[in-house]
């Protein structure tokens, strides 16, 4: 017997986790401001890249004493940058529990040849932070994108460490409470929660990480593009927006707009918020059925803007051809783009519910799961 298909639709149908959905209600128009055929140098460059500077300390709550800096290469190019210009001085801890966790442990040990000490989690789990020696430079990321899990909090984290600590916090900042005191380097892309424009990443260096850049020299060359000292000292102008390399004016503009929604919502808490929302409106409705379930096994480390959903059903036969063919009849019918699950994770969904997707697309878009799930359950 066909399943009927749901009246309503999302209004939205993009549901990626990067790059993410735009702001509700962006135009192009939104980045007429954009120094379109300036250098980046010239004044008016400078300033939109202080600008952004300045809004992202403001909305993120960034304490004075940290840099954040506009860095090449999105952030795989921030957090590249810290793990060259900042490991080998002490012992290393990595920790990894998804894709992009794994990456940073193969940079470490085979590219760096660092000899770390490497903790793992399985998909949906995170590691027992309580057995991470914190005297290590420690490495990890706050929220698994492909994963589906989050750190739930900075309570492991002592603050008399004497290691760094390296977080990758892409698909965290701007959903997620960071605590900064307990994080030396802070790295992110403004292409996942704000929805921005990709090719640029944000590194965010606290006063502890600022002195290991100023007192030790790796023993590796160092590529241009990754050097943030000069004669000892900390090229400060990185640090307010003079760029190492190009920067696209118009993606600059593009998350000055972002930012500026953002500020008008009410800032971080509002963002929080909305992220929260969104995940509560697919957690609901995975509790209520009895053939889908996220992928986070402990509801406390669930991830509020990747969220990553697994079936459960005993009928399906092949589970990544099912998930494949569930998220290839929801692009079809136009009511959620790019929601398979991550290549490299385990066969399912993955909703973005971060802040600029609403949570009335999110509740829209339950039904059609599951239309789609008996839909494809019965062409088996």
């Amino acid at each position: 017997m066909a399943f009927e298909a749901p009246a309503a639709r999302p209004a939205n149908p993009r549901f990626s986790s990067g790059p993410c959905a735009k702001i509700p209600g962006f135009t192009l128009d939104m980045l007429s401001d954009a120094p379109l055929g300036r250098s980046h140098r010239a004044a008016v460059g400078k300033n939109k890249l202080a600008e952004a500077i300045d809004l992202t300390r403001e909305i993120l709550g960034v304490p004075d004493d940290y840099r954040i800096g506009i860095v090449p290469a999105s952030d795989t190019g921030a957090v590249e940058m810290a793990l060259w210009s900042l490991l080998g001085d002490r012992p290393v801890e990595m920790l990894a529990w998804e894709s992009f966790g794994e990456g940073w442990v193969t940079d470490v040990v085979k590219q760096l040849k660092i000899h770390a000490e490497v903790k793992k989690a399985p998909y949906g789990e995170i590691v027992d932070l309580e057995t991470v020696d914190f005297d290590k430079d420690v490495v990890f990321t706050w929220n698994g994108t492909t994963s589906g899990v989050r750190v739930p909090n900075g309570d492991a984290i002592p603050a008399n460490r004497q290691g760094l600590t390296i977080c990758d916090a892409t698909s965290a900042a701007f959903a997620m409470e960071l605590p900064w005191d307990k994080l030396d380097v802070v790295t992110f892309s403004w292409q996942k929660v704000l929805g921005g424009e990709g090719g640029h990443g944000v590194l965010i260096l606290g006063p502890r990480a600022v002195e290991r850049l100023e007192h030790y020299t790796p023993a590796w060359p160092l590529p241009k593009i990754f050097r943030m000292t000069k004669g000892g000292k900390l090229i400060e102008g990185i640090f307010k927006g003079e760029t190492i390399n190009t920067p696209s004016m118009l993606c600059v503009e593009d998350y000055l707009v972002s930012l500026k929604w953002a500020k008008s919502l009410g800032g971080l808490p509002a963002l929080i918020a909305r992220s929260e929302a969104n995940a509560k409106a697919v957690a609901d409705f995975a509790a209520t059925r009895d053939w889908i379930a996220n992928l986070a096994v402990d509801p406390a480390t669930a991830s509020c803007t990747s969220v990553c959903l697994k079936f459960t059903d005993a009928r399906i036969k092949d589970d990544a051809g099912f998930a494949k063919a569930v998220a290839k009849r929801l692009e079809k019918e136009g009511v959620a783009l790019d929601v398979g699950a991550y290549r490299d994770a385990p066969a399912g969904l993955r909703i973005w519910c971060g802040a600029t997707v609403e949570t009335s697309d999110v509740a829209a878009l339950m039904p059609w799961i599951e239309y789609a799930f008996e839909t494809e359950i019965e062409a088996q």
